[in-house]
């Protein structure tokens, strides 16, 4: 029954698994920007709402490169959790981060789907007990059919999908929540494609509110001679 409560900001935590350039470069389930939009999207979702945060990274120096630069500066004070395995689990400093959080819904957003996604959340389920929520459009494998299928295997197996405006609206719920609110809003204009083009339309041509961005005169077009 667990799994009928929605997510909140007090019963949730966050890991980001490997999200490197050598990863991503093997991304062939969506497109590669796209991703990289979207997984930094979940976690300013994370910075809005307090969530505890987990990143995680696989042989940086020897083959995977850096974390994106953009997710770094998300959480600049972050450590970053170094390992050798394919399995985030099968580290300590993992599963003691995770555990310290004290929360059992764990958002997982990482590469590749079918590899890391895949064990961790198997062995965070049997042997962790926690629930897992996977955010299908912040992770990548390395087809469609690898990150279509490997989804299938998880949500079979219990894990829940979700894709990473659902878990920001999740944590949002109710827009009178006016603490979050303007964040969340800036937060849509900057990652949220059509929807954020849309609170732009409506801030300024509905409410008129002032244009975000500060520009030089509007010529208007010279009249029919």
């Amino acid at each position: 029954m667990e799994k009928l409560e929605l997510l909140t900001p007090k019963n949730s935590q966050i890991i980001f698994i490997d999200h490197q350039p050598q990863m991503a470069f093997g991304v062939q389930s969506i497109d590669r920007q796209v991703l990289k939009n979207n997984t930094v999207g979940l976690a300013k979702a994370a910075k809005i709402f307090n969530i505890p945060t987990t990143i995680t990274t696989v042989e940086t120096e020897s083959f995977s490169g850096h974390t994106y630069p953009e997710l770094l500066a998300v959480f600049p004070e972050a450590p970053l959790l170094e390992r050798t395995s394919m399995n985030s689990w099968d580290d300590q400093k993992v599963r003691d981060a995770l555990a310290a959080n004290g929360r059992k819904k764990v958002i997982v957003s990482g590469l590749w789907t079918e590899v890391c996604n895949n064990s961790f959340a198997f062995c965070a389920m049997l042997e962790g007990g926690y629930e897992i929520y996977m955010v299908a459009d912040a992770s990548g494998g390395t087809s469609v059919d690898a990150h279509n299928y490997a989804m299938d295997r998880m949500v079979q197996a219990g894990v829940v999908p979700v894709t990473w405006q659902q878990v920001l609206l999740e944590w949002q719920r109710d827009w009178a929540h006016r603490e979050t609110y303007d964040d969340v809003m800036a937060l849509v204009k900057e990652h949220s494609g059509a929807y954020g083009m849309g609170v732009d339309y409506a801030y300024t041509m509905v409410h008129k509110a002032p244009e975000r961005v500060e520009h030089g005169p509007r010529i208007a077009p010279k009249a029919a001679s």
